[in-house]
């Protein structure tokens, strides 16, 4: 493999050697693979550890740790965020969705999904920069909007979405916004004391 370049870092990276050194205590090396549900000696430190994680993603995005929520990935993080989300507004009568055609794959069949299940979802189309306009998003918001779904770095071209202005848009409106920021966080700031966003995923890459 030595003729080749690894360029794809968007999608994932290698482990980082101190991120690797520190799993390796919790996969059956120096005793540290304990349940962390488990109240005996390797359970508490595999829960400590686990709560210590907590913390340093919530300090990462100005959140509280009981706001972070572990998945298997973006994807899976991807797909609760928008799924949890419509089916708790289902009795509430919403059922319109607002994403964008150059969403992550994750965000894009979840939403062809949930259109077979009766949610109408419109996908707006970037301006020829590539980037989702703030006004784009207030334009497709109906009486019965119940999500903006955007991604705040596109994996593919880059561009930047202005997720603080989209979610003043949202939070005016009583919209719930969910950002993907697999693409973002650990490299742009976020701040979720300055920014109006009710779900966001994270990756570890």
């Amino acid at each position: 493999m030595k003729d080749f370049a690894y360029l794809d870092y968007a999608a994932t990276t290698p482990v980082d050697p101190k991120v690797k050194s520190m799993m390796l205590r919790f996969l059956g090396v120096d005793r540290g693979f304990g349940n962390p549900a488990s109240r005996h000696h390797f359970g508490l430190e595999a829960d400590k550890a686990v709560e210590t994680a907590r913390e340093q993603v919530a300090e990462l995005i100005n959140a509280e740790p009981r706001e972070i929520v572990w998945t298997s990935g973006a994807t899976e993080s991807d797909n609760l965020a928008i799924k949890g989300l419509v089916s708790s507004c289902l009795e509430k009568g919403g059922n319109h969705i607002v994403t964008s055609a150059i969403e992550h794959k994750a965000v894009l069949d979840t939403c062809k999904y949930l259109e077979t299940q009766g949610f109408e979802v419109t996908y707006i189309t970037p301006a020829k920069d590539g980037v989702i306009k703030p006004e784009m998003v207030r334009d497709a918001l109906r009486e019965k909007t119940i999500l903006v779904s955007l991604m705040h770095v596109n994996n593919e071209i880059g561009t930047i979405t202005d997720i603080k202005a989209i979610g003043e848009i949202t939070r005016e409106h009583g919209v719930v916004f969910h950002v993907d920021a697999a693409q973002s966080v650990a490299r742009l700031p976020i701040d979720l004391s300055d920014v109006e966003a009710d779900l966001v995923s994270l990756s570890g890459h």
